[in-house]
């Protein structure tokens, strides 16, 4: 009866390395976006998606070590519940822009009274004002309480025409101007806060063990 149970238990634990083998055989081939279709129709039971990590958005631990790793690479992080692994498809660098603006509401006020706010803000930061400040009493949504600061963006993440005009017009930090977007009533003042940066980013496939 012992030998049975001890046989048993063999087999059941080399049919879990196996399986784990297999599980990372299949991992390791994938190298391009296009694997990972393939390796979650193989691995029906794997749960994840690609992620991207970003130097300058992402500040943990995690994605220092995952930024800091080779195209191909994947590790495993001790801690999480269930073995999760992540794993490096893609590396690039990308053109990242950084800009301040005050918001006006065509919705709300008159162009008369844009453009006359619009005089001022700009006449105030000439004269000493802080764009901070000005951004807090004068912008019209939620950016108003970071004092205008948008953050690093690049291509595609806002307004075409507003991107249009911050990122081909050539302009260089402290440059103040105006964009007015009449279709959807938006009217800024915006401040050139940064020079052009490229970002390092990375496409990683993170994808959770099946429980066995």
């Amino acid at each position: 009866m012992l030998k049975t149970l001890l046989s048993a238990t063999l087999i059941f634990m080399t049919s879990i390395v196996v399986a784990q083998d297999n599980f990372e055989k299949s991992l390791d081939s994938v190298q391009t976006l296009d694997d990972v279709n393939l390796f979650f129709k193989k691995n029906k039971k794997a749960k994840g998606k690609v992620i991207v990590f970003n130097e300058e958005k992402h500040k943990t631990k995690m994605a220092e070590d995952i930024l800091k790793m080779g195209i191909g690479s994947k590790k495993y992080f001790k801690d999480a519940p269930q073995k999760t692994y992540y794993k490096v498809i893609e590396k690039y660098e990308i053109p990242y822009y950084r800009v301040s603006c005050v918001y006006l509401d065509g919705s709300i006020k008159s162009l008369e009274e844009i453009n006359n706010i619009r005089q001022d803000v700009i006449s105030k930061y000439k004269q000493g004002y802080r764009f901070t400040d000005l951004a807090k009493r004068y912008s019209m949504d939620n950016t108003a309480k970071q004092g205008g600061d948008l953050g690093w963006f690049t291509y595609g993440d806002l307004h075409p025409e507003f991107e249009k005009q911050v990122l081909k017009e050539n302009h260089s930090v402290n440059d103040i101007f105006t964009i007015d977007i009449p279709e959807i009533k938006a009217y800024y003042v915006v401040l050139m806060t940064q020079d052009k940066k490229l970002i390092e980013e990375a496409k990683v496939l993170k994808v959770t063990e099946p429980r066995k």
